[in-house]
């Protein structure tokens, strides 16, 4: 393909589709496809700790923030250094990275003060209980099978993370929006590790769930408000999370199903 350069001049140039060369390279089942797929997740883990592109000196100011992202990308780094992802998963997480980004910039904003409202939902729709939550458990396992273990509840923890989502103190909410509820259940089903077996798949179901229930799950437009693969990362990355990280892991989540997005 021709195109002309800054002197003027035209210069023919070759075109790459980094789109095919992925799906092929992951999909592919060969010696040279495996380690394409070594090198990719190298080059993926590479961006994710060093390259991410902000302004660290326009930062300096906001180093609250700043410190929040590279929390965030240490957290990325150590799911891909535990486990070899696949396409989707590594999209998830660099999907994750770029929506925080954007985070960021509505941050930077409201500082500003260009922006005037929030976008997280007060209202609730619906409120979860133990017995509705157990049930939409069981449909899960009737709809697409599991072992014998799958659901089984060890101790009362699962009760304990419905609870906690809707705590108060001195009367107000610990988590007062539908968003920060939703982000800190799915923290605490993946973490608490209160079923035998299906834990993560529980987690990322019932986030799904309570966001469905609460009407906020789909844009406007009929579209998910968060994708099904950067729903995998985030349950992954929740996994691999210290429990020092659960309020940055929790805003994260908020700033991906937030009224922004």
């Amino acid at each position: 393909m021709e195109h002309t350069a800054s002197d003027g001049k035209t210069y023919k140039a070759k075109y790459y589709n980094l789109d095919i060369i992925l799906s092929v390279g992951y999909r592919v089942n060969s010696k040279n496809a495996t380690q394409f797929r070594i090198w990719a997740n190298k080059i993926l883990k590479e961006y994710l700790t060093q390259g991410y592109s902000l302004n660290e000196k326009h930062l300096q100011e906001k180093s609250q923030q700043f410190e929040a992202l590279k929390q965030t990308v240490r957290i990325m780094s150590n799911v891909l250094s535990a486990q070899e992802l696949s396409s989707d998963e590594a999209n998830g997480l660099l999907k994750i990275i770029t929506d925080y980004t954007y985070a960021l910039d509505v941050l930077d904003k409201y500082d500003h003060r260009n922006l005037t409202i929030e976008a997280t939902h007060k209202q609730q729709a619906f409120i979860a209980t133990y017995a509705e939550a157990m049930k939409a458990i069981q449909g899960l396992k009737d709809k697409f099978g599991g072992s014998s273990l799958f659901g089984n509840e060890k101790d009362e923890s699962f009760q304990s993370s419905i609870a906690t989502i809707y705590q108060s103190f001195d009367g107000q909410e610990l988590y007062p929006s539908v968003e920060e509820k939703a982000a800190n259940f799915l923290y605490f089903v993946v973490k608490n590790h209160s079923f035998s077996d299906g834990n993560k798949r529980i987690a990322a179901f019932l986030f799904v769930w309570f966001l469905e229930k609460n009407h906020i799950l789909y844009r406007e437009d009929g579209s998910k408000r968060i994708a099904d693969n950067a729903l995998v990362a985030l349950t992954l990355m929740i996994a691999e999370s210290k429990p020092e990280e659960k309020d940055i892991i929790a805003q994260v989540v908020v700033n991906l199903i937030n009224g922004y997005n």
